[in-house]
């Protein structure tokens, strides 16, 4: 079970108060906890310090060049591509400002809006359509295919099938695709998802390079071959994006549309709000369901933190778990009741509606942005429609970008 350290209702929050267990957290995890602020374990594979506090978790985000990139098989893979550039997620320093720099117009909001927004209109239409017609759908299939189309396009992976690409990416993101073992299940398991990428990169990525290399586009994989990225190198990059834009959105529309269907009076609150409300909306239910729930980091030299007065160092060489969960829910940032659904709950002074979801400091998310622009333009056309749901989505956890994974969320129309 979850400690809450602050479980009473929210005085000001109009949804809290008897019977609101749809607004409370649906993503708790067994075992799981909010406290302490901080703690350190140790064995053979030395220090391993995790960090729950808000303001801790933020400070060593924002600690450019005492911790380096640790989560998603970054430390793995390091190992494996020593003679490639590696992709924007592990790069450090001024090799990853430079390429930061370069690729942050994509994500822009006046970008997301020139390019993106009639796409993402247009999209949702169809797909709300295609459910009126068959009248059911899994919803985690309809956010697959919005997600894989949006992030194809500003990577520029538009020169195949997107319901291919979108199974391909399923099985390979289905389980770590760095970790090997001789066991039989795993071994199997493994080779499932290499084979994965192997068609990802023959199906989907190669075409999109032959195609861009031909005439170039306003997209990422133009700016990798621009700059001589090689095949491999691209399709890394690639893999990052798949990760980043595809998948993690993907999860974020099931949870919302979860909550937004359970609960009629934030359904209808939400269906008649102008845009920002919505999108405060949107970032309440991230901060609370944050789709990567641990960042992982580790430290390059000694890192000095103050926690309430005390103050620790964590050792050069030691492996920093960042809980996002439990910061995203710190009484100290974001009031009382943390593990209940509050849109608009004030905040203390510098901290964002989706407070750590999207990351913080250099490697910050740059698509937050145009994640939650296209989960907004498809959930109001969803909601709108008289749906049912007979039950709950199946809910799993992943441990490779250490979140939740959604199925089986079967929704029809009345």
């Amino acid at each position: 079970m979850i400690t809450n350290p602050a479980s009473s209702p929210t005085s000001g929050c109009p949804f809290h108060g008897a019977g609101t267990a749809e607004l409370a957290r649906k993503s708790a995890r067994p075992g799981e906890t909010l406290t302490p602020a901080f703690e350190v374990c140790r064995d053979a594979g030395g220090e391993r310090w995790t960090i729950r506090s808000f303001a801790l978790v933020r400070a060593v985000l924002r600690e450019g060049e005492a911790a380096r990139q640790a989560g998603f098989g970054a430390e793995v893979a390091g190992q494996a591509t020593q003679t490639m550039r590696p992709p924007i997620l592990y790069l450090e320093g001024g090799d990853h400002k430079a390429q930061r720099t370069a690729t942050a117009r994509f994500f822009t909001p006046q970008t997301v809006g020139r390019e993106y927004r009639e796409m993402m209109e247009a999209l949702s239409d169809e797909l709300i359509a295609d459910l009126r017609a068959r009248g059911e759908a899994d919803l985690s299939g309809l956010s697959t295919r919005l997600a894989v189309q949006v992030a194809a396009q500003v990577v520029g992976l538009t020169n195949s099938s997107v319901q291919g690409m979108g199974r391909r990416l399923d099985t390979f993101f289905e389980d770590d695709p760095t970790q090997f073992s001789w066991r039989p299940d795993r071994l199997w398991r493994f080779l499932r998802t290499q084979s994965a990428l192997l068609r990802f990169f023959y199906q989907d990525v190669k075409p999109a390079i032959r195609a861009r290399r031909r005439s170039p586009q306003e997209d990422v994989i133009s700016h990798l071959i621009d700059k001589g990225y090689r095949d491999l190198e691209i399709l890394t990059e690639c893999v990052t994006y798949a990760a980043a834009g595809m998948v993690t959105t993907r999860e974020f529309i099931a949870m919302a549309a979860w909550h937004l269907l359970a609960d009629k009076p934030l359904r209808e609150r939400y269906l008649a709000a102008d845009e920002a409300e919505r999108q405060r909306v949107l970032q309440e239910i991230l901060r609370l369901e944050p789709v990567v729930g641990h960042l992982y980091r580790r430290s390059t030299k000694p890192l000095t933190l103050t926690h309430e007065g005390d103050t620790f160092t964590i050792p050069a060489g030691a492996l920093i778990d960042l809980d996002l969960r439990a910061a995203n829910a710190d009484v100290e940032a974001v009031g009382e009741a943390p593990l209940q659904l509050c849109p608009g709950r004030p905040l203390e002074r510098g901290v964002q509606g989706a407070v750590l979801s999207f990351g913080d400091g250099h490697h910050r998310c740059p698509g937050a942005y145009l994640a939650l622009q296209e989960s907004d333009i498809f959930l109001t056309r969803l909601l709108r429609l008289p749906l049912t749901a007979d039950k709950p989505p199946k809910l799993s956890w992943n441990d490779l970008v250490a979140g939740y994974d959604l199925k089986g969320f079967i929704v029809r129309v009345a």
